[in-house]
């Protein structure tokens, strides 16, 4: 089977050396799965989830149980006064922008402290120019980089000291870049140096990837409100599009209104027969994490013992599903996305190459064989051309799928090697 799959000997003999490594980590990630599964199971519970909570509404969407009932559930999981949960959220991208300019009004000034935001936001923000952006409604943007993979405490409590921040931005996952991500313990070392030195000042976090990673959320340990991807991580790999918003119930009620309008808010929206899926997506989400998590720890070690950088290595404590493979080589890079397209279960045959793509200055690889487009709780890998060419690798919906991937693209740049 292994053969008609095309894979060599080689692959699959490294494939069983590097998850005889991982037994610890692989055991370690099933552990957590079950205290996020007790609580996605409690918050069902204590809102008596039923059928009726699957019914669809149309047209306005009002008086919706199911969609109301499924922000307390999602608010209850994330450890928030209140949350926002809908398919009107094209991507998480569109739930940050709705965030951004629900916050902050034309001469605040929003502060990243992490370095510049993921490229996406780049015309959100205006550091590329965009007639829709913040900066063409008068809004600011500073930004304070990253010092050794941790926050400038120094630098961000000397500015707070002198200016006042509307918003301070912080994006966890790494982005198309070559920092690691940002945990838990270090969100609430500098939220807490935040609040004490600018209280007014809303903390947002940008949690794309980051759900059912770490025990603790970004909002239980001080943050004002945080956005995330549906056809992320606590989607589940069902909902077929949508973010979620999650924070101060003041502030929801914000985002609410520019997602929709004025005086109307959250009342409106209708939910287009999406309940059930959300509902069954957020009841996966902690198994299919976990599964990708066992994928991306088993690709760190393969490819660590292939010989190529990888970030994070297999025994490191992980913030997000994303795993960074450091090619030093774009052929490498190409071949190993065109792999990860080859082991998938829709458009196996398609052959992915570099291309320009809305949202990002340097030509990028995707391979996504996924029944969601562009769903990357699914397998998938995706990188920038350029150097140090790094494929970043997330997603996969079962264990035994997420292997299958990542022996193909491991057999496609062993193929090259030898060949």
């Amino acid at each position: 089977m292994y053969k008609e799959f095309g894979v060599c000997k080689e692959a699959i003999e490294l494939m069983k050396k590097a998850e005889a490594d991982c037994q610890e980590e692989l055991l370690r990630i099933e552990n957590r799965c079950d205290t996020f599964s007790l609580k996605v199971l409690n918050a069902f519970q204590k809102y008596q989830i039923s059928e009726a909570h699957f019914q669809e509404t149309t047209g306005y969407g009002y008086n919706d149980l199911g969609r109301d009932t499924i922000e307390k559930i999602f608010a209850a999981v994330l450890g928030s006064e209140d949350a926002i949960v809908r398919g009107q959220f094209i991507s998480g991208t569109h739930a940050l922008t709705v965030t951004l300019f629900a916050l902050l009004r034309p001469e605040d000034t929003l502060l990243s402290i992490c370095g510049k935001p993921y490229d996406t936001l780049d015309e959100v923000i205006g550091l590329k120019e965009n007639a829709s952006s913040l900066k063409s409604f008068g809004i600011h943007y500073e930004q304070i980089d990253l010092i050794e993979d941790d926050f400038n405490e120094e630098k961000i409590r000397e500015q707070l000291q002198e200016k006042f921040y509307k918003v301070v931005e912080i994006q966890r996952s790494k982005g198309y870049s070559t920092r690691k991500s940002l945990s838990i313990p270090k969100l609430e070392r500098i939220i807490k140096i935040i609040k004490e030195v600018s209280k007014e000042t809303i903390v947002m976090v940008d949690n794309c990837y980051c759900e059912f990673v770490e025990e603790m959320t970004p909002i239980e340990v001080g943050a004002d409100i945080m956005v995330g991807s549906l056809i992320k991580n606590l989607g589940g790999g069902i909902a077929p599009n949508g973010a979620y918003v999650a924070g101060k119930k003041e502030l929801i009620e914000l985002v609410g209104e520019r997602l929709t309008c004025p005086g109307e808010g959250r009342e409106v929206g209708p939910s287009l027969g999406m309940n059930k899926l959300l509902l069954q997506g957020l009841f996966f989400a902690p198994s299919v994490v976990a599964s990708s998590l066992k994928t991306a720890v088993l690709t760190s070690r393969m490819l660590e013992l292939l010989g190529y950088e990888v970030e994070p290595k297999y025994q490191e404590e992980r913030v997000d599903i994303v795993q960074n493979i450091i090619f030093k080589d774009e052929e490498k890079l190409i071949r190993y996305c065109q792999g990860i397209q080859s082991g998938s279960p829709i458009d196996a045959n398609a052959l992915p190459i570099p291309s320009p793509m809305p949202g990002y200055t340097d030509k990028v690889i995707m391979a996504a064989g996924t029944f969601t487009q562009g769903s990357s709780i699914e397998l998938s890998c995706d990188g920038p051309l350029r150097y140090p060419y790094i494929a970043y690798q997330q997603g996969g919906l079962t264990y035994a799928y997420g292997k299958l991937g990542v022996l193909k693209a491991v057999n496609n740049i062993m193929e090259q090697k030898n060949g």
